[in-house]
């Protein structure tokens, strides 16, 4: 299993940052500087329990815009990575819903994130925020040249969750990770139906047999599956099963934040055991 140059493990731990209703969406609350302690506390957290990176999201706007987003998330965004930059220093990444990738590639260059998270990055889909219908790729890359971010890299969701994929139901998700592979994603993003629900293993398989690119779960890792993708996938991006009762929009909870990184723990030794042995790492 080849190493995912941005991290030191082979197996990468990425954790999650649901940040708060941001100015401007239905859900805000008031008090912005709030809301930015409480993103750059949880990345303290994660980063004292061993992870090995930090995404922030902006899960709280719900509903979300599609394609685009206001200035303010822009610089609510910024901000709070800039503090998590500041908190934690981890490997971070961005991501912007839904699919405001140049947003989040924008954020990521101002507040020094290494990758985005991005949808719509081939073909067409309909989302639960509407009709995608231009892939992000062409657009996306010519953008992180103009504005001098090639070092950031793009983590691609491969027919991705909240979304029905009708409209390219004669395209494999093999073949559908081969074209995002093809035009320019620096990691592929396997994900369940929805945010929390588990992907299927034998899509993480099949992804992580059709590309060289580095593979990621991206939906529904808890500490007792963790070992079923384990073999398939590099990195791996946890956030609802470390929260109070499982559920994305609550606080961290520490204890299954420790119960997670001890599963990683002992898969981790158990590839060093292998190795030692003188067999493959899976």
């Amino acid at each position: 299993m080849p190493r995912v140059e941005l991290f030191e493990q082979t197996h990468a731990i990425v954790g999650m940052i649901h940040v708060a209703a941001l100015p401007g969406t239905p859900r805000y609350q008031g008090a912005f500087e709030s809301i930015v302690r409480q993103a750059a506390q949880e990345a303290a957290l994660y980063a004292q329990a061993g992870f090995d990176g930090v995404l922030i999201e902006n899960m709280h706007d719900v509903p979300y815009l599609c394609g685009s987003v206001g200035p303010e998330i822009v610089a609510a965004m910024t901000a709070v990575g800039v503090a998590v930059r500041h908190a934690c220093p981890l490997p971070l990444g961005v991501q912007i819903l839904a699919a405001a990738n140049h947003a989040a590639l924008a954020v990521a260059q101002a507040c020094g994130a290494c990758f985005v998270r991005v949808e719509n990055f081939a073909y067409a889909h309909v989302a639960d925020e509407g009709l995608m219908p231009v892939a992000a790729a062409g657009p996306l890359l010519r953008y992180r040249r103009q504005i001098g971010a090639e070092h950031i890299r793009l983590w691609a969701d491969v027919k991705k969750k909240h979304a029905s994929h009708a409209i390219t139901g004669d395209v494999s998700l093999a073949d559908a990770a081969r074209t995002a592979e093809f035009f320019g994603a620096d990691a592929l993003v396997v994900t369940g139906v929805a945010t929390g629900q588990p992907a299927n293993v034998e899509d993480v398989r099949t992804v992580r047999q059709a590309v060289r690119c580095p593979v990621c779960v991206g939906s529904g890792l808890t500490a007792e599956n963790l070992a079923d993708y384990w073999p398939y996938a590099d990195v791996f991006i946890v956030g609802s099963s470390l929260k109070i009762n499982g559920l994305w929009s609550n606080a961290l909870d520490l204890q299954r934040v420790h119960t997670f990184m001890s599963a990683v723990q002992a898969l981790r030794a158990a590839d060093q055991r292998t190795t030692a042995a003188g067999g493959p790492l899976p």
